[in-house]
């Protein structure tokens, strides 16, 4: 049975392709198999499967170490770098976001919602402009925008900042804003909410 392709890069075989990709290539990690699996949210069974094709495709390298497989992008191929620009666009925005945001402190809660997470989890729309984040915690705003206008640079979309403090959350001040957000579909970035 074939997956539908991913929404928000139509151009990769599958969505968990596109992770164990992105996982990969936007990092320039070696990873072993199962902390790739992990890392991309993606069966051991799918995460084998799809490696496999990218290493005979030339994308993706493999070693051993002792028992330890060590799975990396490939920098002699050509394809890579059209790849990684492709991957920064499609799948870069949760990934740098967590770890621009995860240098902040004061970050209690971090996610994306909005159109982007929406394609993201399979809700058919329109592709999306930008990126919406809401971010929960105590810490320096411009802190906050200064880091998503680096991810910004990066994917090509405009970034969203949306900061509250946790009393501002508990007070209901912002109820219909927040329990809308909560109805969406979302990318956790950093901690749980709600």
């Amino acid at each position: 049975m074939r997956s539908e392709p991913p929404l928000l890069a139509p151009v990769f075989r599958s969505d968990a392709q596109a992770r164990l990709l992105a996982s990969l290539l936007l990092t320039g990690e070696e990873l072993t198999l199962s902390q790739l699996a992990e890392r991309a949210a993606t069966p051991y069974a799918t995460a084998h499967r799809e490696v496999a094709r990218l290493v005979d495709a030339g994308i993706l390298t493999e070693r051993t170490v002792g028992r330890a497989r060590l799975i990396a992008g490939n920098p002699e191929s050509p394809l890579v770098d059209p790849l990684r620009r492709i991957l920064a666009v499609s799948a870069g925005p949760p990934l740098y976001l967590t770890e621009e945001l995860r240098r902040i402190e004061g970050v209690q809660v971090a996610l994306i919602y909005g159109s982007f997470a929406a394609r993201a989890s399979g809700v058919v729309g329109l592709p999306p402009q930008d990126v919406d984040v809401l971010i929960i915690g105590t810490p320096e705003a411009e802190a906050v925008y200064a880091a998503c206008e680096q991810v910004e640079a990066k994917v090509g979309r405009a970034v969203n900042p949306t900061i509250f403090t946790p009393a501002e959350v508990e007070s209901g001040e912002y109820r219909g804003f927040l329990d809308q957000a909560a109805a969406l579909p979302r990318l956790p970035l950093i901690g749980e909410w709600p």
